[in-house]
């Protein structure tokens, strides 16, 4: 197990070897997900069985960022702190600009405060990723209908939250590499002003997993892009939430504009 619940920050050890795997197959851009698709079959079992708890959520999502890391993945973890001290369920909205936030969210908020996804309907329905997600009873949404999907958050989402759990949530309707403030949805903070939990900002830099619109959600992997995983202050949400939401709009923007990550003007 990764020491990342002992403190505000992780970063990868300069000490972390790079494995055999990745020099058998020339380091190549595709190599992680040799070994990321061999940890999904093993615990995707275990999800079937009805066995995929949330300490093994947990488990798996440390063992894909480990993985990642022998692959020469370099992480930068920050405001753990801020999750270790809520007294209360959250609500922490993310952008999305991989795959890999799916993963690795999971093994960083589970330990510390126990959570769901809000996720498209798709991700339920695949033969692979669907029983393990549906294993985490999440919170399904279309895409493709509002006002419908607006409804199920507040309904589910309120429930959720009155039984402890928090829940993550990635109000961009898909992946993208370029942050555009217009494209993210203020799902988060009506469901906080609804329910009174706080409001978690997320700002996520995961480029080095790469999207590919053929194999969709995995593409070529970059080596030289450093990962970045940063949790701000949680906010109380008054009124609507909008001041709220335009705060966490605030806080991803400045934080990828530091880490070099595209930003829509």
């Amino acid at each position: 197990m990764l020491p990342i619940m002992n403190g505000d920050v992780y970063t990868t050890p300069t000490t972390t070897k790079t494995c055999l795997r990745e020099y058998l197959m020339l380091r190549s851009r595709w190599s992680p997900y040799t070994k990321f698709f061999q940890i999904v079959l093993r615990y995707r079992a275990l999800a079937v069985r009805g066995e995929y708890t949330d300490e093994i959520w947990c488990r798996s999502s440390l063992e894909v960022l480990q993985a990642l890391e022998a692959c020469d993945a370099r992480f930068t973890i920050s405001g753990l702190n801020y999750i270790r001290n809520l007294d209360k369920p959250a609500i922490f909205v993310a952008n999305h600009m991989s795959t890999m936030e799916t993963l690795i969210l999971p093994g960083l908020i589970v330990p510390l405060r126990p959570c769901t996804f809000v996720v498209k309907d798709k991700l339920v329905q695949g033969p692979v990723w669907g029983p393990v997600m549906r294993s985490r009873n999440p919170i399904v949404v279309t895409r493709k209908d509002p006002r419908q999907d607006l409804e199920t958050v507040l309904t589910e989402g309120s429930r959720i939250l009155s039984e402890g759990r928090s829940i993550i949530i990635f109000p961009q309707s898909t992946r993208k590499p370029v942050f555009a403030r217009t494209e993210f949805n203020s799902l988060g903070a009506k469901l906080a002003s609804r329910t009174g939990a706080y409001l978690v900002p997320v700002a996520l830099k995961t480029d080095y997993w790469g999207n590919s619109p053929i194999l969709r959600g995995f593409g070529p992997v970059d080596r030289s892009k450093a990962i970045f995983f940063e949790f701000g202050e949680p906010m109380a949400v008054a009124g609507r939430g909008r001041a709220e939401h335009d705060r966490c709009l605030d806080f991803i923007e400045d934080r990828l504009k530091t880490w070099g990550a595209r930003v829509a003007e």
